[in-house]
């Protein structure tokens, strides 16, 4: 059985705690031991990377960008293992789990290429003034089990590329990929400058209270988002929160149902539904609710529930069981008052936390299923006639992550977009992030954007520099 070590100063380390396991969702067997780190051991990680960062803070860009470039030849170099480790662990299909190996390079690499400019301010004979950005300190990272690798490298690229210094918490569920990914940034990043720690809750809780750390980047549920906000005000912690949502895309009338279902299919299915920015809810014009009802129960029909590891496999299982028996009961309350399940609808006996792609009809608002984000791979279709009503539906959840429109007339399509309350909001898609592209939400689905250079910004400081000639 293959053990893990914490990283702290670069050097590998044992967990104070012991070990925990780490199991596969597609046949409930352990995978690999994870350590289990102490508070002490959090305190060990955060003092390293304040020792680094007393360095690090003054590297030129150039130094930044160089970095950033090996640990992306690094993870080129090892994408076979950290695939591998990404089924074993979340248990996706091995193309997604490739594809996430993929894109933790490309955003490597497009983080390292962003630039943190000057801003000049005023130049004449007499001042000068300049907004310069500085790095805050220690960055403190805390990702979920769905994307393993990506949602790391998202943290993590950013915090250095700015001149900022890591200490890492991965999920308990899903450690060994950025357990993995720590030890590679190792082997070319400076001594503390990205440290991991592993464990559950008391780590996580000592993240968000610790003096030392001067930002939290946390992904994951709004309650534990409240509770980190609540813990970062003693010291004025930064933060970025992306929390839940439960996007909701809107139909219109002239929509072609054979055309679209496809898309909206894997925006809505994609990593079995567990991707924050998914398309979790479906108003359809009723003049095509029938077809398009239709047309998704055809392409979920499609799919090839199994093991990831499994050739031709193109769905694997819900990561835990907890999550597994939470979209179960969605889907029977929503039975239980008459809703239409055209398609799964129950779990698939055996090993594994198996649920197959499920499409619910003549579902509505108050419904569980509508009202809360499943997380997992069920897509309630709404009916409605009015889309002024469809739009007041859309925007009347406390969550404000993603949204879309699919129309023919994309001219339209975008003009109600546009009035979506929500970060992103697209037209004739759903679910696609771009490293270029700042990602964030609003109402409780949290503050902050991610990606591009006003995703940098935000592990920055503003400073002016008022210069008197």
């Amino acid at each position: 059985m293959k053990e893990y070590s914490l990283i702290i100063k670069g050097q590998k380390v044992a967990g104070n705690g012991g070990n925990f396991d780490v199991l596969n969702p597609a046949t409930e067997e352990v995978v690999a031991l994870c350590p289990q780190a102490s508070l002490e051991q959090l305190d060990e990680a955060v003092v390293a990377a304040q020792a680094c960062f007393e360095t690090w803070q003054y590297s030129s860009h150039d130094e930044r960008k160089k970095l950033l470039h090996d640990i992306a030849d690094r993870i080129e170099v090892n994408a076979a293992e950290l695939a591998q480790i990404v089924v074993e662990e979340q248990g996706k299909p091995m193309f997604l789990a490739q594809a996430e190996v993929g894109g933790a390079v490309a955003w490597t690499r497009a983080t390292a290429d962003l630039e943190l400019p000057i801003d000049i301010l005023e130049e004449n004979e007499s001042k000068r003034i300049e907004i310069h950005r500085k790095p805050l300190g220690v960055v403190g990272s805390i990702t979920p089990w769905n994307w393993p690798l990506m949602i790391a490298v998202w943290h993590i690229m950013p915090a250095i590329r700015s001149g900022n210094t890591v200490v890492s918490k991965p999920s308990g569920l899903t450690p060994l990929n950025t357990l993995r990914l720590v030890e590679i940034i190792n082997e070319v990043a400076p001594p503390g400058l990205v440290n991991i720690v592993t464990g559950e809750g008391d780590i996580g809780n000592g993240m968000t209270k610790h003096q030392g750390i001067r930002k939290i980047v946390f992904t994951g549920s709004t309650p534990t988002g409240q509770t980190i906000m609540r813990g970062a005000a003693d010291n004025l912690k930064r933060l970025t929160l992306e929390l839940g949502g439960n996007d909701a895309g809107i139909v219109l009338a002239d929509a072609d149902p054979a055309a679209i279902a496809e898309a909206i299919f894997q925006t809505s299915f994609l990593n079995m539904g567990q991707t924050c920015a998914a398309l979790k809810r479906l108003y359809v014009h009723d003049s095509i609710y029938e077809e398009m009802c239709e047309k998704l129960a055809e392409v979920a029909a499609k799919q090839v529930v199994g093991n990831g590891q499994t050739e031709g496999v193109t769905f694997g299982p819900i990561q835990n069981r907890k999550q597994l028996n939470l979209v179960n009961g969605l889907v029977e309350d929503a039975r239980a008052n008459g809703a239409r399940v055209l398609c799964g609808g129950s779990p698939i006996e055996g090993a594994g936390y198996f649920y197959p792609p499920t499409i619910v009809a003549d579902v509505t608002d108050g419904c569980r299923l509508v009202d809360e984000e499943q997380f997992g791979p069920v897509l309630p279709v709404i009916r409605y006639s009015d889309v002024e009503d469809a739009i007041k539906r859309a925007n009347a959840a406390d969550v404000g992550l993603g949204g879309s429109v699919w129309s023919s007339d994309t001219a339209k399509a975008a003009k109600i977009a546009a009035r979506l309350e929500c970060g992103t909001a697209w037209v004739n898609g759903h679910a696609e992030l771009l490293p270029y592209a700042p990602f964030g939400g609003c109402k409780m689905s949290g503050f902050g954007v991610e990606f591009g250079q006003e995703g940098l910004l935000e592990y920055t400081s503003a400073q002016v520099i008022n210069i008197n000639k």
